[in-house]
């Protein structure tokens, strides 16, 4: 099957004082829709194992465009690296640039991990952001953490073969274990914190305030996902994630970046028909 012929273009572009770069990819086709790619610390605009620009190219031969560019301080931009809670400016500059370039009416924001939540944070504030697909996005509490490390590893562990190998043979440091698993146990029993972090807090706001549609892609194997699940799934403050604004997707099998072929080609083509969705 011929593939069709894609452009691709550097762009420079400026947030404040610093200089930016990202890189459009063109479809051929006029459309309504283009997809702005955030990057999660500390990678870059290429992604985990070339995801990003993979991601981009397989958009760009269905006829979705798509932006992806290096936030301040992260690869070919200038400046000091930014916390990912902090680029809602640099996320404004980058929407932007890719409306005029790409030459769409509105965008969805695809985010994997803390770009995840800076997509939650950012999306609300920008009427032309009609869309967010967020992958495993990064919602750390102690709390959390501690449950998330009961239910998904001490007790898979005891129920591990190989666990209660190691144990009978003496390879097991069953204090430092004990120790381990009580702090944990501390963690996960502890009241709710007086108050959220900053990030979680205009994570959840922000969400709530989003008036488009969310696609959320969870991992089966991997603790930030599960950490997310334990956290907003199952809170009512975060009812925009039960309701029929989002679509919710599990990868059983996937790490934490989808590393593999089969795993990013599910996220291409779940993001494709999302994206479509709004083009409808």
């Amino acid at each position: 099957m011929n593939q069709l012929v894609t452009k691709e273009a550097a762009i420079s572009f400026t947030s404040g004082s610093h200089q930016l770069l990202g890189i459009a990819h063109q479809s051929e086709q006029a459309v309504k829709t283009g997809v702005l790619v955030v990057v999660g610390g500390p990678q870059y605009r290429v992604g985990s194992h070339r995801q990003f620009v993979q991601l981009s190219r397989a958009l760009a031969q269905q006829q979705i465009p798509s932006f992806r560019f290096d936030y301040t301080g992260m690869g070919d931009s200038q400046g000091e690296k930014k916390a990912f809670h902090q680029i809602c400016d640099d996320i404004k500059v980058a929407c932007d640039t890719a409306i005029n370039t790409l030459g769409v009416e509105q965008l969805v924001i695809w985010g994997l991990c803390d770009a995840a939540s800076a997509a939650m944070i950012y999306a609300h504030q920008d009427n032309r952001v009609k869309g967010i697909v967020i992958l495993n996005p990064w919602l750390r509490s102690d709390a959390a953490m501690g449950k998330t490390m009961l239910k998904y590893y001490y007790v898979q562990r005891l129920l591990s073969k190989e666990f209660w190998q190691k144990l009978l043979t003496g390879k097991v440091n069953v204090a430092s274990s004990i120790g381990d698993a009580k702090g944990f146990v501390k963690d996960s029993v502890s009241e709710q914190q007086n108050s959220q972090d900053a990030y979680q807090s205009r994570m959840q706001s922000g969400l709530a305030a989003f008036s488009g549609r969310v696609c959320l892609i969870l991992s089966g194997v991997d603790l930030t996902a599960k950490e997310f699940e334990q956290q907003a799934l199952s809170s009512k403050a975060w009812k925009k994630l039960r309701s029929k604004q989002t679509e919710l997707h599990r990868i059983e099998r996937a790490d934490h970046t989808f590393s593999s072929h089969a795993f990013k080609r599910e996220v291409e083509q779940i993001t494709l028909d999302f994206v479509r969705g709004l083009n409808q």
